[in-house]
């Protein structure tokens, strides 16, 4: 079986719209600083919810938020 990871463009997105924090981001999903920070450092998987709640505070796609990224054997 091939191994994946799931990454993601948050710490980007934040930055590019208006420097927005993490607990900003967290109020507006409905969740809190913390959970958001997890998500962002690839350390919590979000509920299917809550990526759809992010990308759409971005004005986004969800893919485009989240990528499903095949990871190397040496990693």
């Amino acid at each position: 079986m091939t191994k994946h990871r799931l990454t993601n463009q948050i710490r980007t997105l934040r930055f590019l719209h208006g420097e927005m924090t993490q607990a900003q981001l967290g109020d507006r999903v409905g969740v809190t600083r913390q959970t958001i920070a997890a998500i962002e450092a690839g350390k919590y998987a979000p509920t299917l919810e809550s990526a759809f709640r992010i990308a759409e505070v971005f004005g986004i796609d969800v893919n485009e938020v989240f990528q499903w990224r095949k990871v190397d054997q040496a990693d």
